[in-house]
């Protein structure tokens, strides 16, 4: 291997170690992963902009460096809800482009966000040439149906505390960091959601959402302050929410 080469492979491995391993650019290969972060404009949005607009028509991909998003849907009669959270190294607005409809959901910075704004023809031909990329892509969209059916399994299958409990267990699994003690087994949720957004993305009433995470507390499963929550002791959270298997994300 030549010089030039050693050193793409070892900007490469550089490049991948700095994403989550369940978003998108986190299992992607070295040359994938360079190639892409090459695509599109970049371009910075702040805390609380709208990056992309629920029934809108547009057709590019917005693949998140920096930063966090959720994404929200909102029904005839007003009722919103969260869907899903986002971090850097995911994509969003990828079903609107893929299907050719209109946007499902609204995605808003939960922080100042920075993305690479990808047309989807951009994006089809970056598949195209990495055959790797295309695979991580399926596994990335397999993933999010599963957590959609986990969530609906979760309905009919379980109590108002376990299924809170199941929603924080996998979204610590997916974007879980370190506390600042540095203790193994406590984990500080890594995306700031209120109660509202933490129940609505759990299937529950807000109060109900409410109870259910006092509970979790005082059963020291959880901490909670401002828009923050805590995982006190992961292994002790995975079993009470009888999650056993990896990350659907």
């Amino acid at each position: 291997m030549n010089d030039v080469a050693t050193q793409r492979e070892k900007f490469g491995r550089r490049m991948r170690h700095s994403w989550p391993l369940a978003t998108f650019l986190g299992r992607l290969e070295s040359g994938a992963l360079e190639d892409l972060l090459g695509q599109g404009t970049p371009v910075e949005y702040p805390t609380h902009r709208r990056l992309l607009q629920q029934g809108d028509q547009g057709r590019h991909v917005l693949l998140l460096t920096h930063g966090v998003v959720k994404v929200v849907a909102t029904s005839e009669s007003g009722y919103e809800m969260l869907l899903a959270v986002r971090v850097a190294g995911d994509f969003v607005g990828e079903m609107a482009a893929f299907e050719d409809r209109p946007r499902s959901g609204t995605v808003i910075a939960c922080s100042d966000v920075r993305v690479r704004v990808i047309q989807t023809p951009v994006l089809v031909n970056f598949l195209t040439r990495h055959p790797d990329a295309m695979k991580a892509m399926l596994a990335v969209l397999c993933g999010r149906l599963r957590w959609a059916n986990r969530r609906r399994v979760d309905f009919g299958a379980y109590d108002s505390r376990t299924r809170l409990a199941r929603v924080i267990a996998e979204l610590s699994q997916a974007y879980g960091q370190r506390s600042a003690d540095d203790t193994v087994n406590r984990q500080i949720l890594g995306v700031t959601l209120n109660q509202f957004e933490l129940a609505s993305i759990a299937g529950l009433a807000r109060p109900t959402a409410e109870k259910a995470l006092a509970s979790l507390s005082q059963m020291g499963l959880v901490e909670r302050s401002y828009r923050r929550i805590t995982v006190c002791d992961v292994p002790k959270l995975l079993a009470f929410a009888k999650v056993f298997d990896e990350n659907p994300y």
